[in-house]
């Protein structure tokens, strides 16, 4: 199969892989375990008496143990048992406010570059300097 382009070493990342391409946005890495398994596993692991060991458990559903363990303290911080961590809603509303925060910060640059293209020169009379 012929290849047109510049040849890609083994390993080596693109900048399409790195989000660099199309104006820089990018998807989100796809979950590795699906939603549902997660709810499910950490619903599992907290209705558990007594409490299982988090690695044998994950074992025995074939996840990582860290991965488990990360999942119930999420389900922990969204049923309010958790005071250091965001819950769900509120990482959601703090992804949010970032990405407008940018769009805005954009959009100041934007407005700030026309501004400076705009500006009258200092040689015509202005508004309020006495010229009608």
């Amino acid at each position: 199969m012929s290849h047109s382009g510049p040849p890609e070493r083994r390993g080596e990342v693109t900048a399409g892989q790195m989000g660099l391409m199309g104006g820089g946005q990018t998807m989100p890495a796809p979950r590795k375990y699906p939603l549902e398994l997660r709810e499910r596993a950490a619903r599992m692991y907290r209705a558990s008496e007594p409490k299982p060991v988090i690695r044998r458990m994950a074992e025995e559903l074939g996840m990582h143990h860290e991965a488990l363990r990360g999942w119930i303290r999420q389900a922990e911080a969204d049923a309010g048992e958790r005071g250091d961590m965001l819950t769900t809603a509120e990482r959601e509303k703090f992804a949010a406010l970032r990405k407008e925060n940018a769009q805005l910060k954009s959009a100041n640059e934007v407005l700030r570059t026309a501004s400076a293209f705009s500006r009258p020169s200092s040689s015509r009379p202005g508004p309020g300097d006495g010229a009608r």
